[in-house]
């Protein structure tokens, strides 16, 4: 069983909140989402494992079950272009559940139209595989979001 945590610290609003029809209606996968405090921090790894894709905006962790986490920070923020994104690890790196893996500043997210909210999705993964999974509510970074079994 996979414990999946909170990435940033905010109020958790479930996929369906997400702004994004892919995102909201789960065809990326099952998971939850979070409105993140405003202002820099970091984003961490959901769980332990490996970074198996890394992007400014986005990445994907695979822990020892083989089961692959999608952290996407923002909607639309793959047009940002890294622009207010900070690398923190790279593709490749084994990481702790905990682990930064990218600065950005939620606020300046906001301020240039998008939102920040952040979609935390399991991949390949049936709606019946996770239990527990956190739909509302505030939440701290590293609090655990869903359980994966």
């Amino acid at each position: 069983m996979t414990r999946v945590l909170s990435p940033v610290t905010g109020r958790v609003v479930g996929l369906a909140g997400v702004p994004d029809p892919v995102f909201a209606q789960a065809m990326v996968g099952p998971g939850t989402a979070v409105d993140p405090e405003r202002g820099p921090g970091q984003a961490i790894a959901p769980v332990t494992g490996k970074i198996v894709k890394l992007h400014p905006h986005a990445y994907v962790v695979v822990d020892a079950e083989g089961h692959g986490v999608l952290v996407h920070l923002g909607i639309d923020t793959v047009k940002l272009k890294g622009e207010g994104f900070e690398l923190l690890a790279a593709e490749g790196d084994e990481v702790t559940a905990g682990q930064p893996v990218i600065g950005w500043n939620p606020a300046v997210i906001e301020a240039g139209g998008r939102s920040p909210i952040c979609a935390v999705v399991a991949l390949d993964a049936g709606a019946d595989a996770l239990s527990d999974v956190t739909e509302s509510g505030e939440v701290t970074k590293g609090a655990e979001l869903f359980t994966w079994s």
